[in-house]
């Protein structure tokens, strides 16, 4: 899902100046960005380093290595949140030894939407009404570094010249995450890497989401199971909680168009999902429970309207800067 968004931001980076080929590029990863990346660098002739978190898989290590970037991967850790601030650490270690490194803050620096206006074009032309706009879409993702649910958002709404489009986007958080303040739940099992936070993030922009789920590892495994079985398609946790999430939003509009997004494959949850697809509940068993704030938080599946409110001030980080402006 993130190489539309690294190839984007790399080429802008060499195009305005701020790096030159040749350059190190530095981030920290828990498995799809750091594939991204590491192709952009690849293609145009940068060099990687990734700070990458203890769920990067052997796969994931040896697509890398092919590609010549250098992984430092963390220790193994049961405590994600843990895992992701050692990660943050190690990145200002290096960075103090080799300040010629350019740091990509794939979650704070808003270069990382552009590469999604293409994706949000090709949106349009397969929703596109006879009004012009993407009339009665809503869009579902995992929230993760707020670039591509965000991006794909504030791009087809702001396609309409006279009106904004009607366009919905849905939230996909895990329980644990500081981003919309559901970080006093502990899911038992995992929080599902790559769509929540233990840190603030300067790309989430709070006020562009309508409607958020938070989903466990129980329900997004049920989840993921299901879609293979009925769909054949063979995707990641975070899919599969998006996919519950659609689903449901559909079924309570069934008049709009739904798009959720699959970040990635299921390659790397063979063994922590898949291989215990006997556990997975019936979706048709699931249901969220509707609350009207976070205190109201519960296991297993949670639904609540944000009305595309602000931030509040434990999600909101200092501001940041940005190499870009979508």
């Amino acid at each position: 899902m993130k190489v539309v968004s690294a190839l984007a931001a790399v080429r802008h980076l060499l195009d305005t100046g701020a790096v030159r080929r040749g350059d190190t590029l530095l981030d920290s990863s828990s498995g799809i960005y750091a594939y991204a990346l590491a192709l952009a660098c690849h293609r145009y002739g940068m060099r990687c380093h990734i700070v990458g978190s203890t769920t990067v898989d052997h796969t994931l290590r040896t697509q890398l290595a092919v590609l010549g970037a250098t992984l430092e991967q963390m220790e193994p850790c049961s405590d994600l949140k843990l895992d992701q601030k050692r990660r943050v650490e190690r990145i200002h270690e290096i960075l103090a030894a080799h300040p010629e490194y350019h740091w990509m803050r794939q979650y704070h620096d808003d270069v990382h939407y552009l590469g999604y206006r293409a994706i949000a074009d090709r949106i349009r032309e397969a929703t596109v009404g006879r009004s012009g706009d993407a009339a009665g879409l809503t869009v579902v993702g995992g929230v993760g570094s707020g670039a591509s649910t965000g991006a794909l958002a504030r791009y087809l709404r702001g396609a309409a010249a006279a009106a904004p489009a009607d366009v919905e986007l849905v939230g996909v958080q895990p329980y644990g995450s500081l981003t919309f303040g559901a970080e006093h739940v502990v899911d038992p099992e995992i929080i599902i890497a790559g769509i929540g936070s233990s840190i603030p993030f300067g790309n989430v922009s709070h006020e562009l989401y309508d409607t958020l789920h938070w989903i466990s590892f129980d329900a997004a495994l049920a989840g993921s199971v299901d879609l293979l079985r009925r769909h054949a398609v063979f995707a990641g946790l975070s899919t599969g909680a998006g996919y519950l999430a659609a689903r449901h939003e559909r079924e309570r509009a069934p008049e709009r168009t739904v798009l959720f997004i699959a970040a990635d494959t299921g390659h790397r949850y063979v063994d922590t999902v898949y291989a215990r697809h006997r556990e997975a509940a019936a979706i048709t068993d699931l249901a969220p429970r509707e609350v009207s704030d976070q205190g109201q938080l519960a296991l297993p599946w949670c639904r609540m309207r944000w009305n595309r409110a602000p931030a509040a001030d434990a999600a909101a980080p200092a501001a940041a800067g940005s190499t870009a402006r979508g």
